[in-house]
C-alpha cells in the first residue's frame, strides 16, 4: 500500500537519513519534508498525509507546543514524536498530548520501520512499562490541560518574553495575553509568573 509520510525536522542530515530509511522500507510511499512548524502545517494543509514524524525541537515547535498544535488542527493524522531525549517524562508527555508513537533519534532503522508500520495500522508505539510508571513531572503532566495557544504562550514566557512581546508575535492584544497567563497559572497550579519560569526551566530538555 502507498502512503504519504511527512518528516518534520530542522536538521538536514538527520532528516535525509530518516528519509533514506523510510524509502528503503516503504518503497511505494511518497515522502514529504519540512523544517519548521509553519512549513509542517502548510504541508498538512496541502497534502493528504497519512503519518507525521515530528521533531519536538524545531523552529516554531519548541517543546510540546508543535505537537499540541498539530493534534488540535489535524486530529485524524497520527503523529510519531521524534526526540533526542528518550527520558520517561518526555515519552509520557508525548503520549498524554495525543501522539501515536515515540522514537528516539538513536533508534535503529529496523525499529523505525516497525514503528511506522504499526502506527499506520492504527496501533500505538510506546514502551508500555514507561507509560505505566508514575509520572514524576507533575508540571509536565498538567501541560496536557493547556490549549495549543496557551502552551505556546507558556513556552514564550519560559523563554523570558514579556506580555507585550508575546502579544506582538502572536498578533493578539495584551489583555488577551494576560487572560491566557491567568488561565495557564490556574491550570498548572502555579502562584505567579516567576514560579512558572522557574518550574519551566526545570522541565526535561528535549
Amino acid at each position: 500500500m502507498s502512503y504519504q509520510l511527512l518528516i518534520a525536522d530542522d536538521h538536514p542530515l538527520y532528516r535525509d537519513a530518516l528519509a533514506a530509511t523510510l524509502t528503503r522500507q516503504f518503497q511505494s510511499s511518497a515522502l514529504l519534508q519540512s523544517e519548521d512548524l509553519d512549513s509542517t502545517l502548510a504541508q498538512l494543509n496541502s497534502h493528504d498525509v497519512d503519518l507525521l514524524l515530528l521533531d519536538l525541537n524545531m523552529p516554531g515547535s519548541e517543546g510540546f507546543n508543535g505537537l499540541a498544535q498539530v493534534r488540535h488542527d489535524f486530529p485524524a493524522i497520527p503523529v510519531v514524536v521524534v526526540s533526542g531525549s528518550d527520558k520517561n517524562t518526555v515519552i509520557q508527555q508525548a503520549a498524554s498530548l495525543g501522539a501515536s508513537g515515540f522514537l528516539s533519534k538513536t533508534a535503529r532503522p529496523e525499529e523505525i520501520a516497525r514503528c511506522i508500520a504499526a502506527v499506520l495500522e492504527g496501533e500505538q508505539w510506546f514502551d508500555e512499562e514507561v507509560l505505566a510508571e508514575p509520572c514524576q513531572d507533575g508540571l509536565g503532566q498538567r501541560l496536557a490541560l493547556l490549549t495549543p495557544q496557551q502552551l505556546r504562550i507558556f513556552h514564550m514566557i519560559a523563554q523570558g518574553q514579556l506580555n507585550k512581546q508575546i502579544a506582538y508575535e502572536l498578533d493578539i492584544t495584551e489583555p488577551t495575553v494576560k487572560s491566557h497567563v491567568t488561565a495557564i497559572l490556574r491550570k498548572l497550579e502555579l502562584r505567579d509568573r516567576k514560579q512558572l519560569i522557574r518550574e519551566a526551566q526545570g522541565l526535561t530538555q528535549l
